[in-house]
C-alpha cells in the first residue's frame, strides 16, 4: 500500500475568528502542528486549502483548492484526485485543528481499514472523528457524485455509506478539535504542563 497524507485546512475558521492553519500554538502553526505529526507517517503530503496559496507557500507542500467548497469532504475528494495519478493507493486525512494527533495514527487506521470491505476507516477516541480517516482513491467518483448529489456533505454519512470500519485510539485528547480561543488557550496550557 502506498499511503499519502493531507491536512485538511480549508474550513473558514469562523468559531475562531481566523484562519485556523496560521493559529499559533505552543510557538508553531496548528498547520506546523499538523504537517509534524502526519507527514512521518505518509509517503507524501498535502495541504487542503482555499484562497490564496501563496500563505502556505513556506511549508513547500502542494497546495490542494476544492473543486466545490462544500466542507471537508470536497478536501478529500481534493486529495484523491490529487494522489491517484502518482500512485497512492489511499490518503489518510487529519484535520489541521487536531494538534495532538497520535504519531500511530496511519498503522491504526490501516489496520482497521483491514476490516472495511472499501478499505475505508475513520479515527474513534470515545466517539468517531472522520475527518481523521483513510480514504482510498478509488472511491473518488463515488464522493465527487455524493458531493454532486446534494445530499448534506456529512463526512461521517459519507463514510457510513461506505462501510468504513473504526480504528480503535485510547487517547480522546488526540483528537481535540481547537474550534474556540478557549480550545486554544486550553491546549496551550496542557503545552505549557507538558514543558
Amino acid at each position: 500500500m502506498r499511503i499519502f497524507g493531507c491536512v485538511l485546512a480549508g474550513g473558514m475558521g469562523l468559531r475562531m475568528g481566523a484562519d485556523k492553519a496560521l493559529i499559533r500554538l505552543g510557538g508553531q502553526t496548528l498547520l506546523g502542528h499538523a504537517i509534524a505529526r502526519l507527514e512521518p507517517q505518509v509517503e507524501r503530503l498535502a495541504i487542503s486549502a482555499n484562497g490564496d496559496a501563496a500563505r502556505l507557500a513556506g511549508y513547500g507542500l502542494p497546495v490542494l483548492a476544492d473543486e466545490m467548497p462544500l466542507g471537508p469532504l470536497s478536501g478529500i475528494l481534493a486529495a484523491l484526485r490529487w494522489a491517484a495519478p502518482l500512485g497512492a493507493t489511499a490518503v489518510v486525512t487529519l484535520a489541521v485543528d487536531t494538534p495532538f494527533a497520535p504519531g500511530d495514527l496511519v498503522p491504526q487506521l490501516c489496520l482497521a481499514a483491514e476490516a472495511s470491505a472499501t478499505g475505508c476507516a475513520i479515527a474513534h477516541a470515545a466517539k468517531d472523528h472522520p475527518a481523521c480517516g483513510l480514504w482510498p482513491v478509488a472511491l473518488a467518483d463515488a464522493l465527487a457524485g455524493f458531493l454532486a448529489s446534494g445530499a448534506k456533505p456529512k463526512v461521517m454519512t459519507f463514510a457510513e455509506a461506505h462501510h468504513a470500519a473504526r480504528a480503535q485510539f485510547p487517547d480522546e485528547a488526540a483528537f481535540q478539535n481547537l474550534n474556540t480561543p478557549a480550545d486554544l488557550a486550553a491546549a496551550e496550557a496542557l503545552i505549557r504542563a507538558a514543558s
